[in-house]
């Protein structure tokens, strides 16, 4: 573990011990039972790995074994609690993040599961799929429990909003679609993009969905009439995740350009640019109060950032 003094914003990186190979996909959040800051990884290795944050040192804590082939997506549902695992392998892996024990495995079927997202009442775990649909799996069953149809194709990204009224997700084909999840139904179509979306975040006040692509242009949308609010451009490549800040004003986005920007959403602008990864930067996540970012990359680096607002 090193601490880096030469640029104050990067509390530290972790850059042996992290993953033997690419991390594709970032976690982090604060467990209602102990307060412990969980964050955890996924790689290209096949393996989760989880880590604590704890005085401002990222500490290694465990290596979830289980998955036969690379890591696609992690998250932790609301109580912090609970991880979320998606492979390559096409099954979905539930963790206890306190034991660091697998609790289930779910076969989402043939090459059909990418991103996941764990709703916010913590009793589903949505997937997008090859097919064009969102897949919700039960937590407790373990079992598909309802299907959403896009109609289009594969769904790269999905997000629920925080107040647990709508599900969105972004297509390889440049295309958002918001379902209201009390009826199942499709409510706006988002034709914003003309290349693959990897990545959308709802705001912590539902208002507001910002999506990501391939297009280098970061979007932001009002929710409630489908309006697009504007269009962010600064990444030099793919723009490949988005995360939200908690304090709804404030959101990061990581880059085929090696780099991570901080957005005003409201100013509609670029804050504040990250540029200590040497490979591209697949994910990135606030932690809870908004005060902290981790990124990961193709360069096997976990980085911590101090936010600069």
């Amino acid at each position: 573990l090193v601490s880096v003094s030469d640029d104050e914003a990067v509390v530290s990186t972790q850059s042996t011990g992290g993953h033997e190979d690419s991390i594709w996909s970032v976690a982090w959040a604060r467990s209602e039972k102990d307060n412990t800051e969980n964050i955890i990884t996924g790689g290209v290795d096949d393996l989760v790995k989880s880590w604590n944050w704890r005085d401002d040192f990222l500490e290694y804590k465990a290596e979830l074994r289980g998955h036969q082939l690379g890591i696609v997506s992690v998250t932790i549902n609301s109580a912090g609690t609970v991880a979320a695992s998606s492979s390559l392998d096409s099954t979905i892996k539930l963790w206890d993040l306190d034991s660091s024990k697998q609790i289930k495995s779910i076969d989402a079927g043939p090459v059909d599961c990418w991103s996941v997202a764990f709703s916010p009442d913590g009793q589903y775990v949505g997937s997008g799929s090859h097919s064009g649909k969102i897949n919700l799996f039960g937590i407790e069953s373990g079992k598909l429990e309802q299907t959403l149809d896009t109609r289009g194709k594969f769904v790269m990204s999905i997000a629920y909003s925080p107040d647990g009224h709508f599900i969105a997700c972004g297509g390889i084909d440049g295309i958002v679609c918001i379902f209201d999840l009390a009826t199942g139904k499709l409510l706006h179509t988002l034709e914003g993009h003309a290349m693959p979306i990897r990545s959308l975040t709802f705001s912590p006040d539902s208002q507001l969905l910002t999506t990501c692509s391939d297009d280098k242009s970061t979007k932001i949308y009002d929710v409630q009439h489908a309006n697009l609010i504007g269009t962010l451009s600064g990444h030099g490549s793919y723009v490949l995740c988005v995360d939200f800040c908690p304090d709804n004003t404030h959101f990061a986005t990581s880059s085929s350009d090696r780099k991570v920007k901080v957005w005003d959403a409201g100013m509609r602008r670029a804050v504040h640019t990250f540029s200590d990864h040497t490979d591209q930067v697949w994910g990135v996540a606030y932690n809870e109060n908004g005060s902290k970012l981790v990124s990961v990359s193709d360069d096997k680096q976990i980085i911590v950032y101090e936010c600069p607002i």
